[in-house]
């Protein structure tokens, strides 16, 4: 990893209050990971967590079709196959519920190996959140020179296209530096969530994309390694408003609004932590839908 972005990772534990809540979020995510219902079910409870975790997503993104509790089982059955995938494909937010559906669910194949390819992996991100949504010419890759990004517009004006070709490369290696496992993985996964916000380096999608980032950096790089938290969740709450406030204190600028957006994601992920204890207590207890 490079030594400057190192030493600005390390340095944002030094904000006040960072380190400790990083701390608190570590041992919350300790504590799931050693959850009795996980001893032989991983794998159901995990899927469990990316199913919650797609929904509160796209909940974020205003795809909320049939209320959160109804969107929750539904994307249950486009996972299983029960619902089939194009079965509403001219309604948009069913078109974009699918896409955050299949970012989600492709972040389970990233693994250390592929983060060392930084972005074939966004790119993977983006065609799973955007196909069906953008022309194929806009699918799998950043903006173009004329090419704009209208979404997420309360955070400001996106970058350009060539600062956002600069910020997007200190994301690649960031990313890339996830399997190394020197630094905690928080900072890292909040300071890359953001700054894919920030910069909206695609079309469109953005948001999806940084998030199924999140999820992976936390599952790769240890913190979270059953992928059984759910971050999307810890995001979500109170309709997502806290997010919104914190990722737009990030994009203002300065250390104060890079203080809070890591306090928000610190305690996003104690809340991904605690609802993931929901999910291994109902596999425990024979109750997972």
């Amino acid at each position: 990893m490079r030594t400057d972005l190192q030493d600005a990772l390390a340095q944002l534990l030094d904000l006040d209050g960072v380190a400790p809540a990083v701390e608190a979020a570590r041992e919350s995510c300790t504590a799931l990971r050693w959850h009795e219902g996980l001893r032989r079910r991983v794998p159901e409870a995990a899927a469990e967590a990316r199913g919650r975790g797609a929904t509160a997503s796209a909940l974020l993104e205003g795809a909320e079709p049939a209320g959160s509790a109804g969107t929750v089982g539904l994307v249950r059955d486009l996972v299983r196959g029960a619902v089939p995938w194009d079965a509403r494909d001219l309604d948009p937010v069913w078109r974009v519920l699918v896409g955050v559906v299949r970012a989600t669910s492709a972040t389970e194949q990233v693994g250390a190996a592929q983060l060392r390819s930084p972005a074939q992996v966004l790119a993977s991100l983006h065609a799973a959140a955007t196909g069906g949504l953008l022309p194929m010419e806009q699918v799998g890759r950043p903006r173009l020179a004329g090419e704009g990004c209208a979404e997420w517009s309360e955070l400001g004006e996106p970058c350009d296209v060539a600062e956002a070709e600069a910020r997007l490369g200190v994301v690649h290696d960031l990313l890339a530096a996830v399997p190394v496992g020197r630094l905690p993985v928080l900072p890292l996964a909040a300071v890359v969530h953001a700054e894919i916000m920030v910069v909206r380096p695609f079309v469109a999608g953005n948001g999806v994309v940084a998030r199924a980032v999140e999820r992976a950096v936390l599952r790769v790089g240890g913190l979270d390694p059953t992928g059984v938290a759910v971050p999307e969740v810890g995001h979500a709450d109170r309709a997502g408003t806290d997010y919104r406030g914190a990722l737009t204190a990030y994009a203002s600028g300065g250390r104060e609004g890079v203080r809070l957006w890591l306090l928000h994601c610190a305690d996003a992920v104690r809340r991904a932590a605690a609802d993931g204890v929901r999910v291994a207590d109902a596999v425990r207890a024979g109750r997972l839908a």
